[in-house]
Order: C-alpha cells, then sequence, then structure tokens
C-alpha cells in the first residue's frame, strides 16, 4: 500500500490514462478526487471505481479557468483534509498541419495543455508547502521530443511541460516537494486502437519494443513518482515509450 492514506487530484481521470491511474492508485491505498470537465463519464468512472473498493469522488473541472481549478482543489481540501499528490493529466488534441492549423485550435491545447497544468500546480502548491511536503507528476509526450506531423499545438505545450517540470522541481526541492513528469510513447488507448490495422503495425514496426504500451505502465510511472521511493527524485522526465527515443 504505497500510497496509503494519500489524498490524489488525477485531473483528466474520467477515462484513458487518467482512468487507468485512478483505478492503480485506489489498490495502492489513496483517496483519489477524480477531476474532469466531462461530469457525466466522470460519475459513471466513480461508480465503476467504488465498486472496486477504495475512496474516490469525482470534482469537475475546468483545468484552462483558473477560477474552476481554485473551486475544485479547495473542494478535494473541504472533503478530504489535504491534498498530498497532483497528477497533471488533463490533455486535448487538435491536430492539423501548420498551414491550416486555426489560431482558435492551437490556443485551445496550449489553454488546456500546458496553462491547465499551471494552474492546478499553482493552485495545490500552497498546501504542499504547508505540509512540507507533496508530489507533483505532469503528462508531457514523446511528440513533445521530436515533434509530430500536424501537431504543432501539442507538441509545444508538451515540451513546455517538461521545461516547466524542471524549474519547479529547482524552485520546490527544498521545500519537500518532488516535481517530475512522464512522457508516455504510443499507448494502447481507445483513440490508438481505434486507428487502421495497418497504421498501427507501421507505428510498431518503430518501436524497439515492438509493441504498443499499454494504459497500465504509464499508471505505474506515475505511481512510482508519486510514492515515497521516489523521494530523491527530482526535475526527471521519466520516459516510458518502449525505446523509441532511444
Amino acid at each position: 500500500m504505497r500510497l496509503e492514506n494519500k489524498v490524489a487530484i488525477i485531473t483528466g481521470a474520467a477515462s484513458g490514462l487518467g482512468f487507468e491511474s485512478a483505478k492503480r492508485f485506489m489498490e495502492e491505498g489513496a483517496k483519489v478526487a477524480l477531476a474532469d470537465f466531462d461530469e457525466k463519464v466522470g460519475n459513471e468512472s466513480v461508480e465503476e471505481l467504488q465498486g472496486k473498493g477504495g475512496i474516490v469522488e469525482f470534482f469537475k473541472v475546468d483545468v484552462a479557468n483558473r477560477d474552476s481549478v481554485d473551486s475544485m482543489v479547495k473542494n478535494v481540501v473541504d472533503k478530504f483534509g489535504t491534498v498530498d499528490i497532483l497528477i497533471n493529466n488533463a490533455g486535448i488534441t487538435r491536430d492539423a498541419m501548420l498551414t491550416k492549423m486555426s489560431v482558435e485550435n492551437f490556443q485551445k491545447v496550449i489553454d488546456v495543455n500546458l496553462t491547465g497544468v499551471f494552474h492546478c500546480t499553482q493552485a495545490v502548491v500552497p498546501y504542499m508547502i504547508e505540509k512540507g511536503k507533496g508530489k507533483i507528476i505532469s503528462t508531457s509526450s514523446v511528440s513533445g521530443v521530436y515533434g509530430n506531423i500536424g501537431q504543432t499545438n501539442y507538441a509545444a505545450s508538451k515540451a513546455a511541460v517538461v521545461g516547466m517540470t524542471k524549474t519547479w522541481a529547482k524552485e520546490l526541492a527544498r521545500k519537500g516537494i518532488n516535481v517530475n513528469a512522464v512522457v508516455p510513447g504510443f499507448i494502447a488507448t481507445n483513440m490508438v486502437k481505434s486507428m487502421p490495422e495497418k497504421v498501427i503495425n507501421n507505428l510498431v514496426k518503430t518501436i524497439p519494443a515492438q509493441e504498443l504500451g499499454k494504459p497500465e505502465d504509464i499508471a505505474n510511472a506515475y505511481l512510482y513518482l508519486a510514492s515515497d521511493e521516489a523521494r530523491y527524485v527530482h526535475g526527471t522526465a521519466l520516459h516510458v515509450d518502449g525505446g523509441i527515443m532511444m
């Protein structure tokens, strides 16, 4: 029970990697605040997780809106008494080639994937400083490291997340707060699995491990960085990508 009685906020946790992480954290004893914009799916996810035992509650949030984030964090603290762990997992895509990408879609991705990480982190840090400890983990992407066609906005946001992570690690390590990032490769989420089989097969050929990652691979990376086992890990961007970035 590596996270026994720890309170974890996981954004974008109604589905996908966030949902898998919420389930994994609950297995390790955490009280999970499942934070997401999609209230319907979020409540359905909570019902499913509650059936497995453990403590979880849904909190609606728009990470791009600071008032919404502040309200969510306050509600979590009012409910659970504190916050020990923040997983900045919420993210969106609005893909298009540079010449066709609208300013609106560029900004929307930046607002959620980058500014949202700033909002959530700044909102929880005072509670962690007061306690003298805390764990902040943000989700980057291999697209932010080597770029990806049609993802100017997404790649920019995910590259910037790593830069913020390293900056915050330098600022907050002395306060007892570990700040790190996870850099997923190509993971077998519903979005990826819906791609044509030929595209998936060609994609797998580029991965040294010769397979897509599983959502639980990312959840386990979050778990390690959120646990006391990672007490001396600061400012790391942990690649979970099957070796594609070697």
